[in-house]
């Protein structure tokens, strides 16, 4: 798993970024499930990485403030959706 750690995060995060951008042109329904599948796969190389901190102790603090930022901005657009 180690020498896909990278594939799969940057996949996770094309895959957060293709759900966000459908969910602002679209419809959420239509950009809910890439981005829910890409967070999935990025949390599994968090976790990996959260396991082996030592190793990867600069990955971890950036993926903590990117996923503090994606929650962040869909949380923000489910306000927005809910609101209208």
């Amino acid at each position: 798993m180690k020498k896909y750690l990278r594939e799969i995060e940057v996949s996770g995060l094309i895959l957060v970024v293709i759900g966000i951008v459908l969910s602002w042109t679209i419809s959420s329904q239509y950009g809910m499930w890439p981005c829910a599948f890409g967070l999935l796969c990025w949390l599994t190389t968090f976790l990996y990485k959260a396991f082996h901190w030592n190793e990867y102790q600069k990955e971890n603090r950036q993926n903590i403030i990117i996923l503090i930022l994606a929650i962040c901005i869909l949380l923000i657009q489910m306000i927005i959706k809910l609101n209208h």
